[in-house]
């Protein structure tokens, strides 16, 4: 009896104690989960749940929902189907129980379990929708995701033209997502990671990870990728940092951050990173809006540079994250916000905005039809706000899990986006996709005639079906465009100090991708432009056939800038004496005039000079690349070039004989004899003018 006692007793304490354990784990789980910590609010539910007695089954139920809420933000999707189920056996269940049960069932690829729970939770809901107002999306949710669990099994059947692949090199054994290119050639991929090299030495209570920081990979020059490094910088912190975005010019990322607080939630904020010297700056917070209980993530930039897309759970919404946009300005000011509005955003969670280069917008999505967790969908450029066409890439672009964070790879429909499908830890990682679709681009490089690139020049585009575009140019002096079949295109390209160049395109329909390369040099109205392949007959003055090409395009370029006057010049070596070398070039000046006098352009806008070899020629930084015996700035006269090895001297002397013209006046035509105006200089003007 007596042994019998003492074992009661200790039952009893045990119990006793064990029921001490759980409330205290209860309360440190309320704690973390009231701040947004998940994964440490997991660890304390998950900790109570097993301390409490199965007799007690209305606290055990209840228990078994607060950790089913933790791993199903935490996207531990088999552990919150499972708390869930034990919230259901007993009978803590509700309507959105069954809601949340349908979706993490659709993450599984469970469609028949899932539309069952999506169709309890609509038989629950539609009884008290009338009463609950709050509850009439998760009515419409519910309704969109049996619409899903019954026609998702057919769209994974039809599948798609796009092509999947997992990119090992990118990926580590965490959590890597929203991949970014940028690069003029895109040969940069910046994305997010929690992987080991990530800063700070503690883990983050809500997702068990480290905190997220910004990771790239370079291509080297065979188009290889390395790496991935942790940007050496400010720009990462202890804190998350992740889904980069970047202005066309590549010298601004924007980025979310996202805070910890022991004592408060703290909400994700978009924050700007500036380019100097190849190293980006400590970011510093954009102001959206004066809310500070609304979170401000997933930052995009348009294609034009003229709006600043992101997610937002602020007043004003559809519901859940939607996608806003605000005017961007010049030092990361930002203007009025606006709400894309339906049906771009749902009652769900619309986030991760991105754009496809000609202007389309993809995001994802668990508001629409899909197959499961979030969806990619995009939107047409022009139907972009207000749109009633909403499109689905299908199978496998999308899967069951979630589906995010796209970045294209030139004017080409391929790329990068991250997905967790497959990971059952919830990891997401980085995949490829192509898709063979057909497009037709136009790139053009813009540079100074034999100079270097202008990455200051603009670009106008026109073509007969109402097309009228700005182009921007990248730091190589690149642009890439796409274009349409049927289409006849002119291009000009502008600098300030440099004369207009114009280029005209007529597109025709192919049956496979193809890319058209235009050159732009443009001509520097300040210094001598060189005239290549130019030739005469030997000793004479004669214009050879092949010298045609030539002396067409300087047509050309007087016609499209015809408020410039010039002097063409003519130059030698220095054999021969003075007077003849002068006489010699002065005829060739003349050749050269007539040859242009004959071809439209009016006498006075040109002057013909022979130099002879009275001008030797001063050797540029692209010349002397050319030539390692020669330096910028080398003046090619009598004595320097002498006092060179026999080859080098003809090297010299070749560049002596040359062809140059050079820009006298950029008001010709404009004036009448009164000095009146005339007409406004189309050298300074754009197609729209």
């Amino acid at each position: 009896m007596r042994k019998y006692v003492i074992l009661s007793l200790a039952i009893a304490l045990s119990a006793l104690l064990a029921s001490c354990g759980a409330d205290q784990a209860m309360k440190k789980g309320d704690k973390f989960y009231a701040i947004g910590e998940y994964y440490d609010a997991a660890t304390q539910y998950r900790k109570a749940y097993s301390q409490t007695a199965s007799k007690e089954r209305a606290l055990k139920g209840q228990r078994a929902m607060k950790l089913a809420e933790c791993y199903r933000r935490i996207n531990f999707t088999n552990k919150a189907i499972t708390a869930y189920n034990n919230a259901v056996r007993y009978k803590q269940d509700d309507s959105l129980t069954h809601f949340h049960l349908g979706r993490l069932y659709m993450q599984n690829g469970n469609y028949k379990e899932a539309a069952k729970h999506f169709q309890m939770a609509i038989d629950s809901l539609q009884l008290v929708v009338d009463s609950l107002p709050a509850s009439e999306n998760y009515l419409k949710l519910a309704k969109t995701g049996l619409k899903s669990a019954q026609m998702a099994p057919e769209w994974k059947k039809a599948g798609s033209d796009y092509t999947v692949k997992r990119e090992n090199l990118f990926n580590s054994r965490r959590a890597e997502y929203s991949p970014m290119l940028a690069g003029d050639q895109n040969e940069q991929l910046y994305f997010t990671s929690t992987r080991n090299q990530a800063q700070g030495d503690e883990y983050n209570g809500i997702t068990g990870a480290k905190a997220a920081d910004i990771f790239f990979s370079q291509k080297d020059d065979k188009g290889k990728w390395g790496k991935p490094l942790a940007i050496d910088s400010e720009l990462n912190s202890n804190f998350e940092e992740g889904a980069c975005s970047f202005t066309p010019d590549g010298r601004t990322m924007f980025l979310t951050q996202c805070k910890t607080d022991p004592n408060n939630p703290r909400y994700a904020i978009i924050v700007a990173s500036n380019r100097s010297d190849a190293a980006w700056s400590k970011p510093t917070e954009v102001h959206i809006a004066k809310d500070t209980l609304s979170s401000f993530a997933h930052p995009a930039v348009s294609p034009d540079g003229e709006w600043l897309y992101f997610t937002s759970d602020m007043p004003g919404g559809e519901g859940g994250f939607d996608i806003w946009r605000a005017r961007l300005y010049g030092n990361n000011q930002i203007g009025s916000v606006e709400n894309l509005g339906k049906p771009i955003n749902t009652p769900g969670d619309e986030q991760f905005p991105t754009f496809r280069p000609n202007g389309d917008l993809y995001f994802s999505s668990n508001g629409h039809p899909g197959l499961g967790g979030l969806d990619i969908f995009f939107v047409k450029k022009e139907k972009l706000i207000h749109s009633s066409l909403i499109n689905h890439p299908g199978f496998p672009l999308n899967s069951q899990g979630d589906d995010f964070g796209m970045t294209f790879e030139g004017r080409l429909n391929r790329g990068y986006f991250s997905s967790n499908r497959g990971d059952t830890r919830g990891y997401d990682h980085i995949y490829s996709f192509f898709n063979p679709e057909i497009v037709q681009t136009v790139k053009g490089w813009v540079y100074e005639q034999d100079g270097y690139e202008l990455p200051a020049a603009q670009v106008y585009m026109v073509g007969n079906d109402g097309t009228n575009q700005k182009l921007s140019v990248r730091g190589d002096g690149s642009f890439t465009q796409e274009i349409k079949a049927g289409v006849d295109y002119l291009f000009l390209a502008t600098c300030k100090g440099f004369l207009n160049h114009q280029e005209q395109l007529r597109v025709e329909p192919v049956k496979k991708s193809e890319e058209y390369v235009l050159q732009f040099p443009l001509a520097n109205i300040s210094a001598p432009v060189l005239i290549e392949n130019i030739w005469y007959d030997f000793d004479k003055a004669t214009l050879r056939p092949e010298s045609q090409t030539a002396l067409d395009e300087l047509v050309k370029l007087l016609n499209e800038n015809p408020n410039i006057t010039i002097e063409l010049s003519a130059h030698t070596d220095y054999k021969g004496s003075e007077q003849y070398n002068e006489r010699l070039s002065q005829r060739r000046a003349e050749s050269v005039v007539n040859y242009l006098i004959s071809h439209g352009i009016a006498a006075d806008r040109l002057t013909p000079k022979g130099y002879g070899e009275g001008k030797p020629k001063k050797i540029k930084r692209k010349v002397a690349e050319k030539y390692e015996f020669l330096k910028e700035g080398d003046v090619l006269t009598e004595a320097f070039v002498t006092a060179l090895p026999e080859e080098q001297q003809e090297q010299c002397n070749q560049l002596n004989r040359r062809t140059e013209f050079i820009v006298l006046r950029t008001t010709y035509g404009l004036f009448d004899k009164e000095g009146k105006l005339i007409r406004k200089p189309s050298a300074e003007g754009s197609p729209k003018d």
